[in-house]
């Protein structure tokens, strides 16, 4: 199929109208949750945290139920998939607004409910995933790849896989947190629980500095 001249591709083949100024900060938009799902697996390989890993597979199960129902309701995406490339395959829900709902929901939960911030810094967490999953509802519309049905629908499924997920992760799997630190697995990945840290910033800040006061040297 010969390219649309009257679109622009951008990053991951996300494409919008040329000299669409608007479309194209939603184009950025639009492929910021799959920068997300990797900052998180990448946070989870750096610092090797269990609860980094869980929101990461949570993401995953997320995304791969939404095909899910892709592939078994196959509903056809808006007719503006002719020029974006994208009719071979279907659109509900839309698997962007369930990454980024997703994200949303939990943050939003474990803002108000694990989180010993203050309310201001709370609102702060909640209304920025909020805003930036609404924004991608908006973006994906706007660009033509779903139908406003398709992105409520992924914002549904996204949302309530967070919502589910993180019940599960701080009422179900949080006690065997410790297990898999101990573990063989555990150790040779050097992987930690700080779901016990009230404050994982300050704690952070506080053993880097001993850290470096402990490994001073004096000068011969």
């Amino acid at each position: 199929m010969a390219t649309d001249p009257l679109y622009v591709a951008l990053d991951l083949h996300v494409r919008y109208q040329k000299g669409d100024i608007l479309g194209y900060f939603l184009a950025w938009i639009s492929i910021l949750p799959l920068y997300t799902s990797v900052m998180f697996f990448s946070h989870f390989v750096y610092h090797r945290e269990i609860h980094s890993l869980f929101i990461s597979i949570g993401l995953q199960i997320a995304m791969f139920l939404a095909l899910l129902l892709k592939i078994s309701i196959k509903q056809q995406r808006p007719k503006t998939c002719v020029s974006l490339e994208t009719c071979n395959t279907y659109g509900w829900p839309s698997q962007h607004t369930t990454l980024t709902f997703f994200l949303a929901a939990y943050l939003t939960l474990s803002a108000i409910f694990k989180s010993n911030n203050n309310g201001k810094q709370k609102w702060i967490v909640a209304l920025s995933s909020l805003s930036l999953a609404f924004l991608t509802m908006y973006s994906r519309v706007y660009l033509g790849y779903h139908t406003v049905s398709q992105v409520i629908g992924g914002a549904f499924v996204g949302s309530s896989c967070g919502a589910v997920w993180f019940w599960m992760v701080n009422c179900v799997f949080l006690y065997y947190f410790p297990a898999i630190e101990k573990s063989f697995i555990g150790r040779i990945l050097h992987l930690k629980d700080t779901s016990h840290i009230q404050n994982m910033l300050r704690s952070g800040y506080d053993n880097a500095r001993a850290s470096r006061k402990n490994s001073e040297q004096k000068c011969i």
